[in-house]
Formats: structure tokens, sequence, C-alpha cells
């Protein structure tokens, strides 16, 4: 069977779905294809299901600091059991149902390059060549990277994707990485019921990409609550005698540690691997260079796109819907023969650095660029601080909050390079520091949003005092 297409899609995730959608929004007719479950990894095996893993936690947390509430024990039953509605108990057929409503042609099945604009797919039913007329878009997100320790992979490892489907909290945890996903999953687990939770951290601290005292306050919940975080030690061997048996982490010094399982935290890759890129002239083992439309380079005829994780520009599931919806607004314009470079067309927002929430307690949230990054790149830099704790709304969230702001201020133009919250429901404001930073709202225009008091939004006003206006 051979279908023609205005563009292909290779990936259903976010990334893949809004590429769709964009370009049939464009006039364009569109094919989607998914070996998986449509929705994507985010959908059934991070963003979603590890949020509903942590939000009874967190919940515990913020109730346990306001005197006059009692905090019972978490039903980790019920909780494993909102998070199986969450992600529709794995089954995509909502998903599918919203791609055909698009209306996009979905194709079940593992897609692959071979050639110009040719798409060969392995489905259930067998081989289908869908061929494009524009366009074929990859969309096919990354996979857990497992370190080369002897023995780690051998032990069946949990990586985000077992973790966030677990169907029973394990009594002993032992995490590899202090990132975002061993940081979250950590917390999430050892909430819902984790009796010994050990983190393996090869650097000084947690979050090291993020502003150091984020990572600071972070470690120090983390002990408040039990977890052991391990800073400067690897995992140097892994035992697993038995499949699904007591697991031994061995350390370059220092007795090992058991646990019935050990999470690998220590990122992620593109999915390329088998992808047929090497039928295009592009190397199969990086990620997929593209210029600011999205478009691959290095490929003749320019037919070529990639969006969210696969191009390796930034990692994360809002990046990758930002991209996608530049990309299907872009490819439905040279379909069109129109200029592609209007206002919001291209996906420059990633330059400026990703807004990033990770939902531990306290939550830690950045935008832009750090100090010390900004500093690299060569800007004439002021950072300024503020306690949350001195904020007026940050007090009524309940006794012993602790949190901390911090602004960074290029000094030529008095704009913000980037800023970070920590602390107890800081995520909500995180948008307001995206719309100034990806704005470059002028310090002495910001002076005048006024927060509302008593907010935790205070701080705004109190970080711009802090700098001076």
């Amino acid at each position: 069977m051979s279908d023609e297409f205005d563009v292909i899609v290779i990936g259903a995730g976010p990334a893949g779905e809004n590429v769709a959608q964009r370009a049939v929004r464009g006039g364009l007719s569109a094919a989607v294809v998914e070996e998986r479950l449509a929705g994507g990894e985010c959908s059934y095996w991070a963003c979603i299901p590890s949020k509903a893993l942590l939000r009874p936690v967190e919940l515990a947390a913020d109730v346990s600091r306001v005197p006059g509430l009692e905090v019972g024990p978490i039903d980790t039953r019920a909780v494993l059991a909102r998070r199986d509605e969450a992600v529709s108990r794995y089954d995509d057929a909502g998903q599918v149902g919203w791609i055909e409503s698009v209306p996009a042609t979905f194709v079940r099945g593992r897609g692959r390059l071979d050639g110009p604009r040719r798409v060969v797919v392995d489905t259930p039913d067998g081989e289908r060549v869908l061929t494009a007329r524009h366009a074929v878009v990859l969309a096919t997100g990354s996979v857990a990277s497992v370190p080369p320790v002897p023995g780690l992979r051998e032990a069946e490892p949990w990586t985000s994707h077992e973790v966030t489907a677990a169907s029973s909290v394990p009594d002993r945890l032992a995490v590899i990485g202090g990132g975002v996903v061993g940081c979250e999953m950590a917390q999430a687990m050892h909430g819902l019921g984790a009796r010994q939770t050990t983190m393996l951290v090869r650097g000084g601290g947690l979050l090291e990409r993020m502003e150091p005292f984020a990572g600071e306050l972070l470690a120090e919940s983390f002990a408040a609550a039990g977890i052991d975080v391990r800073p400067h030690t690897s995992a140097e061997r892994v035992e697993r005698p038995e499949p699904g048996g007591k697991v031994t982490v061995h350390l370059p010094e220092g007795p090992p540690i058991e646990a019935d399982e050990v999470l690998v935290a220590t990122g992620r890759r593109p999915a390329t691997k088998g992808l047929g890129l090497e039928s295009v002239g592009l190397p199969a083992d990086r990620p997929v260079e593209v210029d600011d439309s999205l478009r691959a380079t290095g490929v003749d005829g320019g037919w070529l796109y990639a969006v969210g994780d696969v191009n390796g520009r930034n990692l994360l599931t809002h990046m990758g819907k930002y991209q996608a919806r530049a990309c299907g607004d872009v490819i439905a314009a040279r379909a069109r023969g129109e200029a592609d470079d209007l206002p919001g067309m291209r996906a420059v927002a990633d330059g400026f650095g990703p807004p990033q929430v990770v939902f531990t307690d306290p939550q830690i949230c950045s935008v832009g660029r750090t100090e010390s990054a900004a500093r690299e790149a060569g800007f004439r830099v002021r950072a300024v601080e503020y306690d949350l704790a001195d904020v007026s709304g940050a007090y009524l969230l309940g006794d012993g909050y602790r949190g901390r702001a911090k602004a960074v201020v290029d000094e030529d133009r008095k704009v913000l390079l980037g800023v970070t919250f920590a602390g107890p429901g800081t995520a909500e404001l995180l948008h307001s520091a995206t719309v100034a930073v990806t704005g470059e709202v002028p310090l002495e225009r910001l002076w005048h949003a006024v927060p509302s008091f008593p907010t935790v939004s205070e701080v705004w006003l109190r970080l711009l005092e802090a700098y001076g206006l």
C-alpha cells in the first residue's frame, strides 16, 4: 500500500501532534506515525504520571506547615489508582481520536526514513510506504541513558519509564543521578512509602545546572524527610543475581547499598536509533541539527524537519510543543510559497533559556540564564536575591516557609537575563518571569507591574527594590 500526504510526522507525542495540527490548519494534509501510544512519553511515562505521584506528597507538605491542620497517612494505593486514571490506563484511544479529529491520518507502526520524502512503516499488518509532497517531520523524542556501569544494565534498572508506571512502591530505592528526574522521583517514592531512599550524585550537589541555592534548599528538605543524598558518589558495580530480586550497588568506598529497585536518572538521548537517518546522509547517533525554522541542516531539498527532544535543543515538553507550532506554520507557509520569516514563525525563544519547573517540595523553577552562564556568555551582569520567607504572602502559606528568589540583570540593557525561584508554590510565579525575560521588559517598566498584596508575587517588587528601583 502506498499513501501520499503533504506532511508526514514520525512520532505522536505532544510535539508531533502539534506539528500535524498546525500543518492541517495551514491547509495541508498530514499523517502521524506512532509505534507505541499516541500522546507519547509525556502523557504516559513522564510529565503527567510523575506529577500525579508528586501532588499528594506536595500537598501533605503544604498542610503540615499550617497550624490547625493535621496530615494523615497518604493512601498510596489511591494515589497509584489516580495515576492510572491520569494516563488513561495506558489506552491511547482518546489521543488517536484527537489526531483523527484534526483531521490527520493516524498510522500505527514503526516509521523510518527511506530516502527523500519517503517513510516506511512496519505496521501490524505489514509494511506500508508513505510519501510526502512537502515535508517529513521527526518527533520521536528521547530515551533514558543508562551509564556503562558494570552489571547495571543486566540488573534491569528502573528509568523514568518504569518508576512513573510502578504498580507498587519499593521499600528500599537507590537513585543514580541528582537531576530533575532523580529528585522528583526520589521524593515521590519516599513520600509514598519507601522506607529507605538513597541518592548517588556524581557532582557536588542536586540540580547543578540551576542556581546553587536551589539545590542546597532541596538537599536540606530531602535530609529533613530522611532521603539520604550522597554527593561525589558514583555506582562502581551493580549486582542482581535473581530477576526481580535484591539489588546491590557497590561504591568506590564504604559498604554497598542494598535496595529493592535502582532508578537510573542520568539524562536522556535523542531517539534516533532505527530512524533511517543514514538514508538521507545524516549520522544516526546524534541529535538532528536544525535551524530556527526547525528544518534539518545538511539535507538536500530542505524537506526534513525535527522538533522536540530529537533535535537536542531543549528536552522539555513545552519547548517541543513550541517548536512544533513554529515548524507547522513554516511548513504550511513554504508550501503556499509565502514568506516564512514572519514574527512567530521561528523558534527563537529557545535561545533565551527555557522555563523549567522541578515539582519537588520546595518547588524549583527558573527561566533564562543563571548568573554563571550569563557571565560566561560575556554579559555585564548584576544579580540580586531576596528571601521569600520575608514576603508576607509566603508567611501566610504556612509556618517555617523557606525559599529564595534571584534575578540576573543585563547591566547594559537593564533587562532580565534569568530568574530563579525556590520555595513551596513558586511554580505559579514562573510565567511572569518568562514574560519578563523573553519579552526583554525594561526594569523601569517592570516596576509599574504592581504585584497584588498579600501574594508571594510581591517578591517581584522586593527584587526590583534590591536592585535599586
